[in-house]
């Protein structure tokens, strides 16, 4: 099309000038490591170093180094396991408080009660046995804690013995007041739940 060329200004390619397929770049000539980043790189925690990052790690030094002391959470001794038993038997007394509360709320108040006497009767139960559930649990729980600790580190270690005599102790402390009779009950009930405890703790954890 030399009329058309000579129109728009084209000119053809003749020798040297014409295209050699052979020279053209194929993709993996832009495609390099230089343009791809590393894989590794992308992630978050990519170049961060580990040794620096104390506020992750729980240095075993540190922990209590009595044989039967470790469990499935690292303890660094009767502060540890202060805050750990005490927790969680305020919780789940105050969980079990509540649901006995609902449960003898809902007994007492009469079904042809209005629903506003029968929610108030129901909420007067749960705030009264809930909290007293979980305020004994937990105070029983807190000197369980330092009698068992007491007698592990004067018997070296820790184990079921400690426990059961360490709830049988607090529970008769626990109702020292009572009498002989109520001493014997509570300490009979809380050294049962501790060593009741031991044993699942030993057969799972």
């Amino acid at each position: 099309m030399p009329i058309w060329d000579s129109l728009s200004g084209r000119k053809q390619p003749q020798g040297s000038e014409a295209f050699d397929p052979s020279t053209a770049e194929d993709a993996t000539s832009f495609l390099s490591e230089v343009a791809i980043p590393d894989p590794n790189k992308l992630h978050p925690l990519a170049g961060l170093n580990q040794d620096t990052l104390d506020y992750l790690t729980l240095e075993d030094s540190a922990l209590d180094e009595l044989p039967g002391s470790r469990s499935v959470l690292p303890s660094r001794g009767w502060s540890d396991d202060l805050c750990y038993g005490a927790g969680t038997t305020y919780l789940a007394a105050l969980t079990i408080g509540g649901a006995w509360g609902l449960a003898e709320g809902l007994n007492k108040t009469p079904v042809t009660a209005p629903p506003k006497i029968r929610l108030n009767g129901v909420l007067n139960s749960v705030t009264r046995r809930g909290p007293f559930l979980g305020n004994s649990a937990g105070v029983v729980a807190m000197v369980y804690n330092c009698f068992n600790s007491s007698l592990g580190y004067a018997r070296g270690k820790h184990d079921a013995t400690n426990s059961i005599l360490a709830g049988g102790l607090s529970g008769m402390l626990f109702k020292s007041t009572r009498g002989v009779k109520p001493m014997m009950i509570s300490g009979g009930i809380v050294a049962t739940i501790a060593g009741s405890w031991a044993v699942v703790r030993k057969a799972f954890l």
